[in-house]
This record gives structure tokens, sequence and C-alpha cells, in this order.
């Protein structure tokens, strides 16, 4: 069969395309940018890629008219303050496109939505589901809950808790229940469901075994990790100051902490398990699932993250618009050192930023992030996804994988942290020599204000940095 898998360079996108492959079938992914659409060299011959804006009903047009069954991934929480009205053009737009085709059936993965009063998130999701079902086709909805798994938002957000707070002083939504769901179940269900006449025209709840309190879920992950952590919660914490206690302990960006905050209020409970007995799934428990996400992360086998996803950032831009490094009206600090080792040099560039840090003067780094944070911006804390690997779209610390060949020696960096202008970060290897090049292009009077501010300070990194690189033994 032919399959639309849209979301595709997302958390579960990822994931669930080559299990779609695997099951035979021919899949059409559809990415707003082609440039951050990365698979291994045993799916590419499999796959076709379509470039289009669910915003833009004109770019829609490219969608196959002989596609059979399409799945809905995308979502926008906290792209922008109306995201809600642009989730709702998204899935209008969707549905007219998928009207002129042949398709027979779609899956939308939405949020559990069995409250009378719901965030505006949930609100919105909902919101999504009607427009889509309105089509000439059979439509499954899938509502989710918390959906654990290496790499997840949710679970990053537990893991950053546990493992930095041993006590934590926390809001009273941490009593609400929810019923968490393994990543691998999830993508189960998904590719289960396809096509299946039992399930068309109908919405499912979906959840693991356990009903827990966020606490629980906290005290589990504790428990996972071997840590004692005493959690205690207080009244009188208002949503704000629950978003900017999440935004400021965990990685999420702050309009993620604040709609998190609001979905996190109300209680996310499956209505019945009745989609596992018709697909034959048995969902694993929420130990059992941070245990699995562990061994994965240890194995350095992440296959997506949330963090690399432009919802983790302040920039919605596509890769192509930055690719084209400037050089009119710019500043440069460009360094040139030879090197002995070529192949020792590019792992070490590969291997920059997240927990092997900068090289040089780590201190510095994590004071800007610092700094970044307190203005809004991503910080340090989104770390990498891989340790070892680096692809195009892959979030770095606060950075954003432009390019990166790493046979051709290139790696290609755009700043996403709170700056008076756009920077540029590259290295480069030409000629047995390591080219280090930092672009600013300064916004107005500030942005020259703040280069020649911090010129001192990248005089001492760059020139640190780029000598570790070099050097072979260091």
């Amino acid at each position: 069969m032919k399959i639309l898998l849209t979301g595709a360079t997302g958390y579960i996108g990822k994931r669930l395309l080559p299990v779609l492959v695997k099951e035979g079938h021919e899949v059409v992914c559809c990415v707003r940018d082609s440039d951050r659409f990365n698979v291994s060299s045993s799916l590419r011959d499999k796959v076709k890629v379509i470039e289009n804006d669910l915003l833009d009903s004109d770019s829609l047009n490219n969608i196959p008219h002989d596609i059979d069954g399409a799945y809905y991934l995308v979502h926008s929480m906290s792209a922008s303050a109306n995201y809600q009205t642009l989730e709702q053009e998204s899935a209008i737009n969707f549905r007219n496109a998928l009207n002129k085709t042949n398709v027979k059936h779609i899956i939308y993965l939405s949020g559990i939505v069995n409250e009378s009063e719901l965030s505006n998130h949930l609100t919105s999701r909902k919101t999504v589901e009607l427009e889509l079902s309105k089509g000439r086709y059979n439509c499954t909805t899938l509502r989710a809950g918390i959906i654990i798994g290496s790499g997840s938002a949710s679970f990053e957000i537990l893991r950053d808790l546990v493992e930095k707070l041993p006590i934590m002083v926390t809001p009273k939504w941490l009593k609400t229940r929810c019923q968490p769901i393994g990543i691998a179940d999830v993508i189960s269900l998904l590719s289960k469901c396809i096509f299946n006449a039992k399930t068309f025209n109908q919405n499912f709840d979906i959840g693991g075994p356990d009903i827990l309190s966020y606490k629980e879920m906290l005290l589990g992950f504790s428990k996972a990790r071997g840590l004692k952590r005493k959690i205690y919660t207080i009244p009188v914490m208002t949503p704000r100051l629950s978003s900017y206690w999440l935004y400021f302990v965990t990685s999420t960006s702050y309009k993620l902490a604040v709609a998190l905050v609001n979905s996190m209020k109300v209680e996310v409970i499956c209505r019945d398990n009745k989609i596992n007995q018709v697909l034959e799934v048995t969902p694993i428990s929420y130990q059992e699932t941070v245990n699995n996400a562990f061994r994965k992360i240890e194995s350095n086998d992440i296959v997506s993250s949330w963090k690399d996803a432009y919802v983790s950032s302040s920039n919605s831009n596509n890769i192509s618009d930055h690719i084209q490094v400037p050089t009119f009206g710019c500043f440069k600090d460009q360094r040139i050192k030879p090197f002995k080792n070529e192949e020792a040099c590019i792992e070490k560039i590969w291997r920059i930023g997240g927990e092997s840090g900068w090289y040089y003067c780590n201190w510095l780094w994590r004071t800007r992030g610092f700094i970044d944070k307190i203005l809004g911006g991503v910080g340090l804390r989104r770390g990498r996804t891989n340790h070892n690997s680096l692809k195009a779209g892959d979030a770095l610390d606060f950075w954003r994988v432009l390019y990166a060949n790493k046979n051709e020696g290139r790696l290609l960096l755009y700043a996403e942290m709170k700056l008076p202008g756009e920077a540029w970060l590259e290295f480069n290897i030409v000629n047995g020599a390591l080219i280090q090049t930092a672009t600013f292009r300064p916004l107005g009077i500030s942005g020259r204000l703040y280069w020649y501010t911090v010129l001192p300070f990248h005089s001492l990194i760059f020139k640190g940095m780029l000598r570790k690189l070099t050097t072979s033994n260091d």
C-alpha cells in the first residue's frame, strides 16, 4: 500500500517510518524542509520525499493521487501564540488536499480529551480531530496521554527534574493522574491500525497499564536511576511560576513549558482499553518503559528526540533559509590551523557539544548558556541526541545543525540563542588544515555593540577550541 507520512522528521514519524517500510508499504514522506530529512541508507531508496507546508494549500497539490492511507502526525502547540488557529487551518488544508486523492484511511495521533474543561493545547487537538473527520475517507484518531521513550519531551523533562533536583518543591498539579504509554507501544498501535476496518471512523484512547500521578512518575523514574528524591507539593505555585520552574530546571522552551503546565492540570486517563484487544497489543508498564529508554540511551541508540524538532527552539525557519552564510555587513572570526591527524580532528568535531563540551573554557560556554536561558532562550540544556553522529536539523546545545558531511569534513551550525543578530559557526577541513569560522550578522547598533563586547571572549574561546581540535593527543 502507498502511505503518506506527515511529520516524517518528527519524534514519532522518524520511528514509524522504518516500521512501515519493513511491513512492505511504499511511503511518501511529507516534510516542510527536505534538508532536514535524513534516513539510513537502507531506507533511502524505499521512500519518496515531497516538500510542502500545511498552511499553504497550494503546496499540497504535489500529494500523489494514488495514496491509499495517511498519517497526520503534525503538532505545533508552542510554535506560535495563535497555534490553535494555525493547527485548525492546517487540518482543513490537509483534509481538502486528501479529498482530491484516492486515500481510504487516515490516522491522527492526538491527545486524550475526556475532560469537560480542556487546556488550549488539548482543545486544539480536539478541533483538529473534528476537522479531519469531515473528509471523504475513513478517519481514526488515537488519543495518547504522556508518551515515554528515549528522546521524548516527557521523558527528558522527567529526567532533568530527577537528575538535577534531590529535593523538589513542586506545584500541586504533580498530584494530577495520567496514564503514560511507551513509545514502542504507540508505534505498534499506529502501524497495526492502518487499513484495519474495525477502527474506521472512531477514536480510541491509548495508554499503558499504569495510572499514576506525576509525582509517582517522578519517583518511579528516580527508582530506575537508583536515586533517592524527596518531593513536596505546595498549593501556592501559580501556572506562570510553574512554567518558569519547568523552563529553568529542564531543557524545555518557555512556550512549551506553558503549554505543558496547562495540560498537566487536566487528568488524562483512558476511557477504556478496547483498542488493545482490537489490534492485539499488550502495552508494557511505566517502569519497564523507563528502563527500556535508558538501555537505548546507554547504547547510544536514540532514533529520534523532541529536541531536534523546531518546537524546542525559538526559530521555526527552514534550514535552507540559513545555509548560505552571508558576507555583506557581517563580522567574522576566522582561524586556520594545520593538524597531524585528520581522522582524529574530524572525530573531535563530530563529538563537539553535549556531554563532550566545547573543548576549551567550558565554563564560559555554560555561562553564555545560563545568560541565554535568563533571556528566554534555549540555553545549553538541549545537548545532542547522539554522541557520535550529527545530521542536518539536529539540535546541538544552543545551535542547530545546518550541514554535516563527515566525508567532506564540513560542519555548519546556526545559533538559536537570543542574539541581536544572527550567528553561524563553521568547521571545514581544507588541505590538511582546519578552518574555523564564526560569522555574525548584527541587527542594528545593539548587534554591533554586542560583537565588540564579546570579542575578547571570542579571541580566548575560539583560539583555544581550535588548538584542542587540531591536537590529536588532547
